[in-house]
């Protein structure tokens, strides 16, 4: 089943850390139901649930381990759309570490409640009755919270109105399209609202709209002018900003941040970065692009979010001040890659995103980045960069106004790679994010004649080429079946091997390094 719509409606009871909640959805079918399933956390119970106008008798619902499940009276024939209405109430997942541990964040600033949720590992149903799937999404969704007067809630998408309920709450109506299930939020608190209009390149203007609580105003003012430069890099490298429609936002929250659609929450306390720019709030601005516009059909695949939102920083940087600032912070990544498991696991193996030995969940940053590093030097940046508009939206030539969230995986990438480079890459995928060893490089020496030998786990002849500096004379060196041999012009020729560290291979020191921490 499809959830065309939904109306979700929820009042805050700050005191009682509890929230009374209702959804109306409109569903479409494309096979005979004859029960329909939501997921929707056990804490919460349900109080009364109509489908096609009839209410539902308790015998007919259940909710085993969080899968909401309703026995329907009459199937439901295919291609019908039916009215279904859920209503619950309870206190929601408290959040231990969000956003890692997620939940919901009851905090309070200046004595007033500073309130908001962060569900990516624990999925949409912390919240609301939703299909708990990285592959659903909603088409349109409006929500209505409810909260004490005083407060502000935020939301996904367009505010459509602000009113005043006479009874010492206020409600706040949004509209969003298309929304990441783990993307819709409640982001609570005594907000005041900073906001630019960004003129696109592309002829639309788009408003950046930052909530910050009270005193940090000029503090985001000045993020609000630094996100109208990421917005200038990421349509200048990658497509216009997908949500244009709707706005760029941003709030301050208790907790360090997350890329929920259209209002990522932040919390880096506006530090000063010697970098010049606020690491946290480019990171997860780059996530409206790779995770709410392009998404991962599988978490095995999460990669895709975080290792080119992750290369996007060396990027803005370089293209903000230059190539030093580039190639600083890629070394400052490297170091932090561990590749003892691949990047990319099975199908059917679920990576755990909190296993420190593994690392998985550090090579998905790191390694993923590096690895679009030494892309972009394999095919160069007239094919990594198409590639990456095509992967991200579907065509080469996305126009505001009727760009639609995709999903996709590392071989959907390949394959456009492939056709954009016109070279098969089989090798360097299954080298990179199949197995978990980096590639091995060998160089030794015989008289005048060097011998570069690659070696991976893989089946596959890694051909990487490398480029080779001797005596201060550079030339790139092509490697067939993973094997290249060149003349010296004298037995001690100085000889310097990939000397712009572009490819990502083994390091003997790195490698000692980590061992002795």
């Amino acid at each position: 089943m499809q959830i065309e719509h939904v109306d979700l409606a929820i009042q805050v009871l700050p005191e009682e850390r509890r929230i009374l909640g209702s959804a109306d959805y409109t569903i479409s079918v494309s096979d005979r139901l004859e029960q329909m399933q939501f997921d929707l956390d056990p804490r919460y119970a349900v109080s009364r649930i109509t489908v096609g106008g009839a209410e539902l008798p308790a015998s007919a619902i259940s909710n085993p381990d969080g899968l909401l499940t309703l026995v329907l009276s009459d199937a439901i024939e295919a291609g019908e759309t039916v009215p279904v209405s859920i209503t619950y109430a309870g206190s929601p997942h408290v959040a231990r570490n969000a956003p890692w541990d997620g939940g919901i964040v009851w905090s309070q600033h200046e004595g007033q409640p500073w309130i908001a949720t962060a569900f990516q590992g624990e999925g949409c149903d912390m919240l609301w009755p939703c299909i708990d799937n990285f592959t659903h999404r909603v088409d349109t969704i409006e929500t209505r919270w409810t909260v004490p007067s005083g407060l502000v809630a935020t939301g996904n998408g367009v505010l459509v109105s602000e009113n005043d309920n006479g009874d010492g709450t206020t409600t706040f109506h949004w509209r969003a399209r298309d929304p990441s299930n783990y993307g819709v939020v409640l982001q609570i608190g005594p907000y005041e609202l900073a906001e630019r209009m960004y003129e696109s390149r592309y002829g639309n203007t788009i408003p950046i709209q930052f909530w910050h609580l009270r005193g940090n105003g000029k503090d985001a003012r000045r993020l609000v002018r630094e996100t109208e430069t990421y917005l200038d890099f990421f349509e200048t490298l990658i497509g216009p900003y997908p949500f244009g429609d709707e706005k760029a936002g941003i709030v301050e929250t208790p907790h360090l941040g997350m890329e929920h659609q259209t209002i990522n929450a932040y919390g880096n306390r506006y530090r000063p970065d010697p970098l010049g720019y606020d690491w946290l709030l480019h990171h997860e601005f780059a996530h409206e692009w790779f995770a709410n516009q392009l998404t991962h059909a599988s978490i095995n695949h999460m990669w895709l979010h975080e290792g080119i939102g992750t290369w996007m920083q060396p990027l803005y940087l370089g293209w903000m001040h230059g190539e030093m600032y580039y190639t600083s912070e890629m070394w400052r990544q490297r170091q932090m890659i561990n590749s003892r498991v691949p990047l990319v696991p099975p199908e059917g193996e679920l990576p755990d995103y909190n296993d420190r030995e593994a690392g998985w969940g550090s090579d998905i940053y790191a390694k993923g980045s590096w690895i679009m590093h030494t892309l972009r030097y394999l095919v160069g940046d007239v094919a990594t960069f198409r590639s990456l508009t095509r992967l991200t939206y579907g065509t080469d030539n996305p126009v505001p106004g009727e760009i639609e969230p995709v999903l996709r995986t590392t071989d959907d990438f390949r394959l456009i790679l492939e056709e954009m480079s016109g070279e098969n890459l089989e090798w360097f995928f299954d080298a990179y994010f199949y197995q978990a060893e980096l590639p091995r490089l060998a160089s030794t020496r015989d008289g005048d004649v060097l011998t570069l030998r690659w070696t991976t786990p893989s089946a596959l002849d890694f051909e990487m080429p490398v480029e080779v500096v001797v005596d201060g004379f550079e030339q790139r060196v092509e490697m067939p079946e993973g094997t290249a041999q060149i003349t010296l012009p004298r037995a001690d020729a100085h000889v310097l091997v990939d000397p712009r560290n572009q490819i990502l291979m083994h390091d003997e020191a790195i490698a000692r390094w980590r061992e002795s921490r």
